[in-house]
């Protein structure tokens, strides 16, 4: 069976390969606690190639959002919560903005 987050062999009965498994600990261990530039410091002192971390990163098994888009979201609901805000941030809204794209001019709406 193929990984669910780097698509390369994982075994006959399991999902998840052991690098990915272990980068996933490493996501679940520290989620909400660090930003989004100290995780990639956690992530390459695996000692992983960048490579298999940046697919990883990308790797969206469930359609809910890129593992990336997840840290974007816990590091936003962080920030809005040391603000006063309480506005929880999803991954699915991330995602919905990343592929959506950016404004490229002040007073021209994105396309939709």
């Amino acid at each position: 069976m193929r990984c669910l987050y780097c698509r390369e062999w994982a075994g006959w009965f399991t999902r998840t390969c052991v690098d990915c498994a272990r980068l996933y600990a490493i996501y679940q261990t520290h989620r909400g606690q660090v930003g989004l530039g100290q995780f990639l410091d956690l992530l390459l002192a695996t000692g992983l190639p960048r490579a298999k971390i940046e697919a990883f990163l990308a790797a969206d098994p469930y359609g809910e959002g890129s593992i990336r888009d997840r840290i974007i979201a816990d590091v936003s609901t962080e920030l809005l919560a040391a603000m006063g805000v309480h506005a929880p941030q999803h991954a699915q809204e991330v995602k919905r903005l990343r592929e959506k794209g950016d404004w490229r001019f002040l007073g021209e709406r994105p396309k939709e």
